[in-house]
Order: structure tokens, then sequence, then C-alpha cells
């Protein structure tokens, strides 16, 4: 078992101070979006470890550790199901302004569109690259604070009485499109009108329909907040689409392919199968291939589905989701129990979010994470709430 020293990405939505808070830190005064936890090559966690003829401890990157010898880090039942690659990516996630709203592929669709684009020798770091693997990215976001985020279509009648309610006369059409059926030829014509309508007059859309939402307030209120950070942008018309959810701490949302959806603010932990596969859809400066995005997206109103843990007599509770690349769980720990044997033939990364739990020989705070090798024996003991991400293998 090994302590992780983990990477956090400097991206302009995230909060200045949630992160600083939780590791018991001063904030720089610069955003501080998600910390990794994991062996994502753009940014692996580090662990420090004596390697090869040198006996002296080296600080090594995850990727190499097991590269070096796969079967032994992961387990052979991960390198037979997954190759020798952790597939999974752990995240503190910190949120102070909205992330763009955007959509994953499933596996078929990211292989032929990685495919397809090698094939056409597009740069893989092009700005208008789609598919930057062959990989799929289904994720989890599971609340530490109240967080806000926008999950799946509802249903045309509820976006079509939030949109006419903003008495604005450009989204008439919208409204009218919004009441024909079947419901999802209803939400595809709506989404393609937006992200295809003319940049200037969809401009002044948005920024009549900001301005009716702060006056009317209430619901309408996350939309001008949008509009707020995004001037403009056709992705504040696509985000009335959606559901609007607001999680609890311990609440969480799985996100599966072709569901749209966007985190607005908050802290929390999120697990993702890892790849770098998004298609966006507004919100965004950057690059939106309409085409492909329509083909992606999945038009079909769904009820968001707040997950909450399932509990079991280990004291462990699991978050259930459909994908074997990750599996999360959590245990609250508490003064006086006996040690929780946390021991599992797959890899585990424990990810400390409150208190000061013992794991192993290694005292653990807020923020801080562990790695540990399949097969190798650990507990967990003392007061506090550890987070485990491992795989279904």
């Amino acid at each position: 078992m090994d302590r992780l020293s983990n990477t956090v990405r400097p991206y302009a939505w995230g909060s200045t101070t949630a992160i600083p808070e939780l590791l018991g830190v001063a904030p720089t005064g610069e955003p501080q979006a998600e910390m990794w936890m994991g062996a994502h090559p753009g940014a692996p966690s580090r662990l420090t470890r004596i390697s090869g003829a040198s006996e002296t401890p080296t600080e090594q990157p995850l990727t190499e550790i097991i590269a070096a010898d796969p079967e032994r880090e992961l387990g052979p039942a991960a390198v037979e199901k997954f190759g020798p690659r952790l597939p999974f990516l752990l995240k503190l996630l910190a949120a102070g302004a909205p992330l763009s709203l955007q959509v994953h592929p499933d596996l078929e669709q990211a292989k032929k569109g990685y495919e397809d684009e090698e094939r056409r020798s597009v740069p893989i770091d092009a700005s208008h690259r789609t598919y930057k693997d062959a990989n799929h990215k289904p994720e989890l976001i599971c609340a530490l604070t109240p967080f806000e985020g926008l999950c799946g279509f509802r249903r045309p009648t509820e976006a079509a009485q939030a949109m006419a309610a903003l008495g604005v006369d450009s989204l008439k059409p919208y409204v009218d499109l919004l009441g024909a059926h079947p419901e999802e030829a209803a939400l595809r014509e709506v989404l393609t009108a937006i992200l295809t309508a003319d940049p200037v007059e969809m401009a002044e859309t948005v920024t009549a329909a900001a301005a009716a939402a702060e006056r009317l307030g209430g619901a309408h209120a996350p939309y001008a907040r949008i509009a707020h950070h995004f001037p403009g942008d056709p992705g504040v018309i696509a985000a009335m689409l959606l559901n609007y959810v607001q999680l609890q701490p311990g609440e969480a949302l799985f996100l599966g392919a072709g569901v749209p959806h966007a985190y607005l603010g908050g802290l929390g932990v999120e697990i993702m199968a890892n790849s770098d596969n998004v298609l966006r859809c507004g919100l965004t400066p950057k690059h939106i291939d309409v085409p492909e995005l329509l083909r992606i997206v999945r038009f079909e109103a769904t009820d968001p589905g707040i997950l909450r843990p399932e509990a079991s007599s280990s004291g462990e509770e699991l978050y259930e989701t459909p994908v074997d690349e990750f599996r999360l769980s959590r245990f609250d720990l508490s003064p006086g129990a006996a040690p929780v044997d946390l021991t599992r033939s797959t890899p585990q990364i424990l990810l400390c979010t409150a208190g000061a739990p013992r794991v192993g020989t290694l005292d653990l705070t807020p923020g801080a994470s562990v790695f540990v090798p399949s097969g190798e024996s650990v507990e967990a003991s003392g007061t506090g709430t550890l987070f485990r991400a491992t795989v279904m293998a």
C-alpha cells in the first residue's frame, strides 16, 4: 500500500476554495477544479517505492509502477478483463461555475469514431478532434456538499412550459416543436435547431431569455446563473431541455452513454472509465461537432435517477452502477469499532474525505489517498469517511 501524491487541475470553472478547504490548506486564489487519483497518462498519481536494483526509495508515476508488473498491481482477473492498465480515474471535483454541456459515447461508438479519425489522420491534439481514444466514459458523481447539475432530458412538455414562461418571442418556435410527437423526434428537432441557429440571432435570444429568467427567479434562476457565465451561448437554451438536479451530501448521479449533462456547482467525488472522449453541446468556446453529437445523444426523456448507497453487513455502502470499469463505495468509520477488512483481489484507491482514519500503517487526513495493489491485506480503523474505488472483475 502506498500513499499517493496527486495533481490538482486548475480549470477555469473550478472553485478557488472547496478543495483547499477539504485539504486544510490556504487557497491560492487560483481555481482548483479537479484532483486526479489514478493512472491517467495526462497526470498520473505518484508514489514512493524501492524498485529495481536500487535500495533508495524514489517517487514514480503509478503508470510506470503498473507497467512494470501489471498482474501484481492489478491482479490477473483485472488484467484479463481490462488489459494492463487501471481502467478508472478517481477525482475530487470542485465546480465553482458550470462545466460544459456534454455527452459521452458508448464503447462501440468510441471504437468506431477513434478508428475513423485515425484513418483520416486527424491529429490527436487537434481542436476539432472528437475521439481521443477508443474507450467509453461512463461516470458517477457523489456529492460531498450540496451539488447542482443537469442530467438527461426532461419531458418535452415541461421544457416547453419553462421556455414559454419566459415570454421571449424567439423561443416560441421551440415551444411549438416541443409539443410535437413522438417525444424523441421533438427533442432531436429542438436541439438541432438550437445548435444550428444563426449565432447572432441566438445570442440575442439567450440575452432576452437570461433577463427574463433572472426576473422570474425560482425554477428559472439556474438558467440566469448559467447565462451569466456563458452570455450568448446556445447551451443556455439547450440546458432548459434537461432535468435540473440538486444532490445532498452522499447522493450520487450515474451518467451513462448518450446522456447529456453538466455540473453546475459543488464539491464531489467523481469516478469514471479512464477515457478523454467528450462531445460538447454548449456552454463552451470549444469545438462542437454537431453531426456526431446528434448521432451519439439518446433523445429520450428520463428520470435522472438519484443514487443512494446500499449498505451491507460489512459496513460498506455501495453505489450500484451497470459498468465494470469502476466500483465506488464508502465506509463511515466509528471510534471504538472493530477494524474493517478492505482486502480485495482487485486494485484499490482509498480516499479520505472526513476525519482521521488509519489505513494499514498510514494515518489519513481529508483529501489523502492510497493505492492498494491487488490482494494486499489492508484494514481501516479510527474515525472518518473513506471512499473505495476499484473494479468489477
